[in-house]
């Protein structure tokens, strides 16, 4: 079994904390919770079981605190496309090497944050939607970023509140609202595929969950008292920060 020295668990608490604010804002929160996890020395399997423990709690909390506000339509379709991609996104990636799905991450994420960023006007106000037929895009987007978040996960809030506005037409705090239980979704059930196929640290698993629900509610309760003026800007941030550090995962294997 693996141990982890004392002063990582205090320090691991407070960057859970950290990235349930940021993930119920924009999403990523994995940006910041699976490199420290890595970084702590713990082995990359084990980190990625150990990653859904803890950012089930944060994705949750943020669901309850969308949901107290507001009901969110048309969601139960996208709950189990997810969570059909997810449970088959985990299972694989106990079995193959990830090197080759990060680059169709960065090629992804970099085409999201190009187009997010050359259209000023995006996410600002709702607009007409692309797909029309919800079904379709639950379809479409929870098998495919369900399967995602299963296998890997950092990035996954952000591309669906990249889906939603593109597609649906959404303002990005709508977006943000909309996507938490989805996010929900995959993250629970990739738990239970690593929990029955693996392991996980449940110490610093159930630690880090409870700095995700105290960030958590904090971001969401932000999001709920503004606008959302300021969540595109988050949303750059975050896919930027993804791409640096997708890109320098995947060249530093070589």
């Amino acid at each position: 079994m693996f141990e982890l020295a004392g002063a990582y668990y205090m320090i691991l608490f407070f960057i859970a904390l950290f990235a349930g604010f940021i993930d119920a804002i924009v999403g990523g929160g994995g940006l910041i919770t699976l490199p420290a996890l890595l970084a702590s020395g713990i082995p990359a399997h084990l980190s990625l079981a150990t990653n859904k423990l803890q950012s089930v709690f944060g994705s949750f909390t943020a669901t309850l605190t969308y949901f107290k506000a507001r009901t969110m339509k048309h969601l139960a379709w996208g709950v189990a496309f997810t969570g059909l991609g997810a449970g088959l996104g985990a299972y694989i990636v106990l079995l193959v090497n990830d090197k080759h799905l990060k680059l169709i991450i960065i090629i992804f994420l970099t085409l999201t944050f190009l187009y997010t960023l050359l259209r000023p006007n995006l996410g600002k106000h709702k607009s007409k939607a692309k797909i029309k037929n919800i079904k379709i895009f639950h379809m479409l987007c929870g098998l495919t970023l369900g399967f995602y978040d299963g296998f890997l996960g950092p990035g996954t809030g952000s591309f669906w509140i990249f889906a939603c506005v593109a597609f649906l037409g959404y303002d990005m705090k709508n977006a943000s609202m909309n996507t938490k239980i989805l996010n929900f979704s995959s993250n629970i059930v990739a738990l239970v595929i690593f929990l029955w196929h693996y392991e996980v640290l449940w110490l610093v698993g159930f630690l880090m969950g409870f700095g995700q629900i105290v960030g958590a509610f904090l971001g969401s309760k932000l999001v709920l008292k503004t606008q959302g003026a300021f969540i595109k800007k988050l949303f750059l941030i975050v896919v930027g920060a993804t791409i640096l550090k997708v890109t320098w995962d995947y060249f530093s294997q070589f």
